[in-house]
């Protein structure tokens, strides 16, 4: 069942970029956005993770952590946040994803006429109480910070 507006986000525990843990617990009290994408250094990754970057000052100032997650391991993420100077935190779910999967993020995928499993691309922003504030499952990748901010009025 797909995670609704107001549903406590499930809390995770993932390896990131330096293989240090993050917890989702341990953001409480603030805004989080979490970002499910296929991998890094793609193009429609790179547009996403980049207007992340390019509107990364609109997010610190208004105190929200942003969390990139792929299946990707950390020498990949270390890679892709040097070469795009990512200034925020990339995890790594490990196949078969987990984390992914409890949000829904994860599962059967088609592309050229093959099926397979991969991750979605799909974004959660969670309240300061840990809760769904906004679900996004249908992504435009180059404008998805930009349409956070604009929905939450924080433009």
């Amino acid at each position: 069942m797909a995670l609704q507006i107001g549903d406590i986000a499930p809390d995770f525990t993932l390896p990131d970029q330096n293989g240090t843990p993050v917890s989702l617990s341990g953001f409480k009290g603030q805004r989080v956005v979490i970002y499910f994408y296929p991998k890094d250094d793609t193009p429609g990754c790179t547009k996403e993770a980049c207007n992340f970057r390019d509107q990364w000052s609109r997010f610190e100032q208004h105190g929200i952590t942003v969390l990139g997650i792929s299946k990707d391991g950390a020498s990949s993420h270390g890679k892709f946040i040097a070469k795009y100077s990512l200034p925020f935190t990339l995890l790594t779910d490990a196949e078969p994803c987990p984390v992914a999967e409890s949000y829904g993020s994860y599962g059967l995928k088609k592309f050229m006429g093959r099926e397979y499993m991969g991750m979605m691309r799909h974004t959660f922003v969670v309240d300061g109480d840990g809760r769904i504030e906004r679900a996004y499952l249908k992504v435009k990748a180059e404008t998805m910070a930009d349409d956070i901010l604009s929905d939450l009025a924080l433009n």
